[in-house]
């Protein structure tokens, strides 16, 4: 019987599963995914002041590009940040975990009821384990209001160089649709690009063509001719606008909880390697990992999250309901007047109390009235 099954073989998961195997050994671990592969299509970046020293030293072989600075471009304000930014993409993701875990990790394997020691299988066949983890995504709950974070990216090789020194995480010059639109582009050689359209919209549903659309009129615009489209990929992402950590963890019925799942993701960029990262160091250090004090540990770390920051579900309120959706990249684009540290630590979400005065100051770039109404309004608060 293993000491845990970690259900789900996404990042949060993974980076458990590889930090127990480089700190804790002696432990039996297993990873069970439904998927032909561990990791699907994703790219996982994240800014350098998201993470210690220590972590970006064990992270260090997940990561396959590392660019000093990068860009943002929006209607009215062009900037270079100058903070450190890398990337994790899925094949080298399942090159490290398949490297550190060998035969642990089985595919093919969907898992359709979970308890917190063990799992049924949906061939039938139960497994026990001292612990389970679900780490399976995020899903439905009426505890949590969502805006959603929706992208397509596709990694294509083009005929000529593209001639980007550094990535660009925001150009906003393009047309606005559906929520606040923009193309994130991520230079991987001189003619290897990642191209995502991505915008954030109240709605969850995609429409992938649509995108590919978009994308194909950009490259268009830019004089980039596609030599090869490498690979696709595309996801929903949640934005958190409030909710009820405690109902939301309630559900769970004892079972510990990674990633999404956990609602481990920053509340207004959507980014999770951070915070997968920080739960496989706490797991790794427990000195517990029985079934229920594991849900305890995964549990407080997530509502310890959750409720340093309200903050940012503040803003997210703003953002998603203060503006009219064509408008809403004004809200960004003022965010980014301010200087690289304060942006670098609303990445890390570590915003001291200066940091969210200095935020707010200023003609706010939405409505008075409206972004009144958002702060003293009740509706979504939490």
């Amino acid at each position: 019987m293993p000491d845990l099954l970690l259900v789900g073989g996404g990042l949060a998961n993974g980076v458990i599963a590889y930090r127990l195997k480089q700190l804790r050994p002696e432990l039996s671990v297993r990873v069970l995914e439904a998927a032909p592969a561990i990791g699907g299509t994703h790219t996982w970046s994240f800014h350098a002041g998201d993470l210690t020293p220590d972590q970006h030293a064990w992270l260090a072989p997940f990561v396959v590009h590392r660019w000093p600075d990068y860009e943002v471009v929006f209607p009215n304000r062009r900037r270079r940040v100058a903070t450190g930014y890398a990337s994790v993409t899925a094949d080298r993701f399942r090159e490290v975990l398949q490297g550190a875990l060998g035969d642990a990790i089985e595919t093919v394997t969907p898992v359709v009821d979970l308890r917190p020691d063990g799992v049924t299988l949906a061939d039938g066949r139960t497994m026990a384990a001292g612990a389970v983890i679900d780490g399976r995504g995020a899903r439905p709950s009426p505890h949590l209001t969502l805006g959603f974070q929706k992208f397509l990216g596709q990694e294509l090789e083009l005929a000529t160089p593209h001639g980007l020194a550094r990535p660009v995480i925001m150009d906003a010059t393009v047309p606005q649709a559906d929520g606040y639109r923009f193309i994130y582009l991520l230079p991987f050689s001189p003619t290897r690009l990642l191209v995502e359209d991505t915008y954030y919209a109240d709605g969850a549903g995609l429409e992938a063509d649509a995108l590919r659309t978009r994308i194909g009129a950009y490259l268009d615009g830019r004089g980039w001719r596609v030599a090869d489209l490498v690979r696709e990929e595309q996801g929903v992402l949640p934005i958190a606008l409030g909710g009820d950590v405690d109902a939301l963890w309630a559900e769970r019925d004892g079972v510990p909880a990674s990633g999404l799942a956990a609602a481990l993701f920053h509340p207004t960029t959507g980014y999770s390697l951070p915070d997968a990262v920080r739960l496989a160091d706490r797991i790794a250090a427990a000195p517990d990992l029985s079934a229920s004090a594991l849900f305890r540990l995964t549990r407080e770390h997530a509502r310890t999250a959750w409720r340093e920051r309200g903050y940012f579900r503040l803003l997210n309120r703003l953002l998603f309901r203060a503006g009219a959706p064509s408008e809403r990249y004004r809200v960004l684009e003022h965010f980014h007047r301010l200087p690289d540290p304060v942006i670098g630590r609303f990445y890390a979400a570590t915003l001291s109390g200066a940091d969210r005065l200095r935020i707010m100051a200023g003609k706010p770039p939405v409505p008075v009235g409206r972004a009144l109404g958002v702060l003293v309004g009740r509706r979504g608060r939490g």
